[in-house]
């Protein structure tokens, strides 16, 4: 434990092994890739178990048989039950704490990382690869900064607002495991970010908070994962993922400080406590910041619909953590009252001070003079915060006792017990047994710290990169907003040492202007406006006038190839596409969905255009109308029984106004 009180002074600890810092392999078996491999299987099997069902509700919507009706009802509710245990599953994976804590500590109460968001491969680069499992360190925070960095360039370059790419990106939700299939590259930016930020929770957790550059490095990394957060709630909305809703993302960013205000505290009191008037003060000030910070995060998470997706686990922890700082407090305030009487020499006026300061209200009326130069006082005051930081234990051990995954952690449980018998022997030492209406209570205690936990923007989202495809030409230029002709070969002949157009470049590439539509390089194809892409063998994209001008100096009397490309007009009609999620459950339709008419012929049909069931984008832009949810329906009329299955996270919980 980090709180213990020194009787003889600060000691400085020596030899202590040094925070982990190699990070882990991503292909080695480690327990946190198979961790994230077992996420993928249970994501795999929740989309098995989607697509049945959806098959099931067809059956039960086309059908009028009754024993039909009966026997897929029946069949429903396998299907039902095997979803929720699913989800229990991913709920028990999202509460595996222990697999990211420093395999070094024994003595801190371990912290709760971020898993991250799965996805599919993408086929755009090998290179991109690596995004799926990137490592535990700054080398995996660098990778996800550089995709992110690289997908305003390809969106620049290839997704256009108005053609269809037919490129796919899929997440799955961290929480609940339903997937999300879009063609617009905001999910797939929005869902690095998250990555990103989860990547620093887990750095965080897994540094070794037994020494002062270990918690450094926890704290930095729970501030900048906090920054994160607070970037893609304010950058991205309406996403279809309820993971990075407003809710979710706002109670993620204060469980963030949360833990950065906890490693602050642990650094504090990491060299030892001083068993002084004015220290002991000032930690049961700095507990009390961090238990009304995990009181706030608790809040958070019991509000619906956040407490229907966030593990009981994780509001567990909250209020394990409220009860055990808020005694901590208790203890720290009441070891100054007993153990340091008022004497002659001390400051009397800076001990007042620093006693009313740390209170709302004064005990029982009393004045904190009173309380100083009284030993009685001092006593009865010292052991009702006693009281309070015994019952608080006891509490937070209650607690603890509700949730399974917390009793599998024996840290956590050692330190819960050791703080509640130290605040105990504590209690009892100063009882008497003649005491039988005492019936003080000690106020709350003001929270006020020196080191406040704040959300820190990294600079990792903002890695300057180089263009994959920056052989394709300027991207000012050639970008997905213009519409470009196939290259073009046309032969250019010198006629009385003139071509017969002018170039023109601003700055790069290289445009046809003042054709002369007699001249042979007319003749043989070349338009006024047309871009100058390459002179016989050299490509000339990057090229200025000067450059390719010296390369057109010395055509022999046979001319030279010259390649070229022409601007169309984007107003052309593009052939319509639909794109839908291909799963066997219920379509959603990305960028343009098709609506035809049954009542009418094929030849009379009409093709209309909808609105984006998943589109979504940056803010400023309009809200998209669903998000994608696991399906569900009402079978009160078609099951004989009358009676509704068990279901699993409905589509009306997902589609919320609420939730953004």
């Amino acid at each position: 434990m980090t709180d213990t009180i020194m009787t003889n002074g600060i000691k400085d600890r020596a030899g202590q092994n040094g925070y982990f810092k190699k990070g882990c392999n991503p292909l080695a078996l480690t327990g946190r890739s198979k961790l994230q491999n077992e996420r993928a299987s249970i994501n795999q099997q929740i989309i098995r178990q989607m697509r049945m069902r959806a098959g099931a509700e067809n059956l039960l919507r086309a059908t009028s048989n009754n024993k039909v009706c009966e026997m897929v009802g029946l069949e429903l509710s396998y299907i039902n039950s095997n979803l929720q245990l699913l989800m229990e599953q991913l709920e028990g994976l999202n509460s595996s704490v222990d697999v990211y804590q420093n395999i070094q500590e024994t003595s801190s109460i371990p912290l709760i990382p971020l898993g991250l968001k799965e996805t599919k491969e993408m086929d755009f680069s090998v290179s991109f690869k690596a995004c799926r499992t990137p490592s535990r360190n700054d080398a995996g925070i660098e990778t996800l900064a550089k995709y992110f960095s690289h997908m305003p360039l390809l969106e620049s370059r290839f997704f256009s607002a108005s053609r269809p790419m037919g490129v796919f990106f899929t997440w799955y939700d961290s929480f609940t495991g339903v997937p999300v299939c879009q063609q617009n590259p905001s999910l797939e930016k929005a869902s690095i970010l998250f990555n990103i930020g989860a990547l620093y929770t887990q750095i965080g957790t897994r540094s070794n908070r037994q020494t002062a550059a270990g918690l450094q490095v926890a704290i930095a990394a729970f501030q900048k994962a906090a920054g994160v957060l607070h970037h893609l709630k304010e950058t991205f909305t309406h996403t279809p993922s309820y993971d990075m809703s407003p809710s979710m993302l706002s109670m993620l960013i204060k469980l963030m400080l949360a833990q950065a205000q906890e490693c602050l505290f642990e650094k504090i009191a990491l060299s030892g406590i001083r068993n002084e008037f004015f220290s002991l003060l000032k930690m049961a000030q700095e507990a009390a910041k961090v238990g009304d910070t995990y009181d706030q995060v608790h809040q958070s998470m019991i509000q619906t619909p956040i407490k229907d997706n966030v593990p009981f686990f994780w509001s567990t922890m909250a209020q394990v953590k409220t009860n055990h700082y808020r005694s901590l407090a208790h203890y720290f305030l009441a070891t100054a009252l007993l153990d340091h009487q008022l004497r002659p020499s001390d400051d009397e006026d800076q001990q007042e001070k620093a006693l009313s300061q740390a209170y709302d209200a004064m005990p029982d009326g009393r004045s904190a003079l009173d309380i100083l130069r009284k030993r009685e006082e001092r006593r009865r005051v010292g052991k009702a915060h006693l009281r309070r930081a015994v019952m608080g234990h006891e509490q937070g051990l209650r607690i603890h006792g509700l949730c399974r995954h917390l009793r599998k952690l024996d840290v956590l449980q050692d330190i819960l017990q050791a703080s509640h018998k130290r605040s105990l022997a504590k209690f009892n030492d100063n009882d008497r047994e003649d005491e039988f209406t005492d019936y003080l209570e000690a106020p709350d205690i003001i929270s006020k710290t020196e080191h406040k936990a704040e959300m820190e923007s990294p600079m990792s989202t903002k890695v300057k990169v180089t263009d994959f495809f920056r052989r394709l030409g300027p991207l000012s230029v050639f970008s997905a907003k213009l519409r470009w002709t196939a290259p073009r070969t046309v032969r250019l002949r010198l006629e009385d040492r003139d071509l017969g157009f002018t170039l023109r470049g601003d700055p790069v590439p290289v445009q046809v202007t003042s054709l002369d539509p007699l001249c042979p390089a007319a003749v043989d194809g070349l338009k006024d406006g047309d871009y100058i892409v390459a002179v016989g063998d050299a490509d000339c994209k990057w090229m200025v006038v000067s450059e390719v001008m010296r390369l057109l100096k010395n055509v022999d009397e046979d001319g030279i190839d010259i390649r070229v490309v022409s601007l169309m007009d984007s107003g052309l009609p593009m052939p319509t596409k639909s794109a839908t999620y291909c799963g066997g459950i219920p379509k959603t339709y990305s960028m343009i969905c098709l609506a035809f008419d049954d009542d009418k012929s094929p030849k009379g049909r009409k093709v209309t255009k909808k609105g984006s069931f998943l589109s979504w984008g940056v803010k400023n832009h309009l809200k998209s109308s669903s998000t994608l949810s696991l399906p569900t329906a009402d079978y009160s009329g078609t099951l004989p029984w009358n009676k509704p299955c068990p279901t699993f996270p409905s589509s009306s919980s997902y589609n919320d106004p609420a939730l953004y």
